[in-house]
């Protein structure tokens, strides 16, 4: 279905149902790999994943069509995964702790298929602020040009370049250091 057609089927109450369904199969995958390259861990991405469905499919009536479905469905994604993590932090009395222990569960991850380097990296991107962590996902790893970036994250191109950089700066920091 293109975008068009979902929005026609989802703006009807008796294709309702069946348009989210069709969403739910078109952008479970990419929705999860936005998720998991954030939070990194499988289960928590999946939990995370099905959160993001649930508060879509709540909202869908309010889905004005202002962005694409897709910018609209990755940023509720982005906004679950970075409650997610700040949620995370704050049980977690001791971070370092937890980010110390970054690469070595992703190597143990049954789910995951990097190598140590990957896990390393990772590990430096873990240590980052949410903000900066979630620029430079989506930059880095999913090649995202700054305007897709900008209309997800609410937050402008020139903000967005700047925390881009310093996430570059401290991973790259971060590499330097365990060398």
């Amino acid at each position: 279905m293109t975008e068009q057609q979902l929005l026609d089927s989802l703006s009807q109450p008796s294709t309702r149902r069946q348009g989210f369904s069709e969403v739910v199969k078109q952008y479970s995958e990419p929705l999860y790999w936005k998720i998991r390259k954030l939070v990194l861990c499988h289960d928590d991405a999946n939990d995370i994943l099905q959160n993001t469905f649930l508060k879509a499919w709540n909202n869908i009536q309010s889905f004005e069509g202002k962005s694409k479905l897709s910018t609209w469905l990755f940023r509720i994604a982005i906004n679950e995964s970075l409650d997610f993590l700040r949620k995370q932090k704050a049980n977690e009395m001791v971070s370092s702790d937890a980010d110390c222990n970054v690469a070595n569960k992703l190597l143990a991850d049954d789910f995951f298929d990097g190598d140590e380097t990957q896990a390393q990296l990772q590990q430096a991107v873990a240590l980052l602020p949410e903000v900066q962590r979630t620029v430079f996902t989506m930059r880095y790893f999913d090649d995202m040009p700054y305007s897709e970036i900008s209309l997800i994250l609410g937050t402008s191109e020139g903000a967005l370049k700047a925390s881009y950089h310093l996430a570059v700066k401290k991973i790259t920091d971060y590499f330097h250091h365990i060398d």
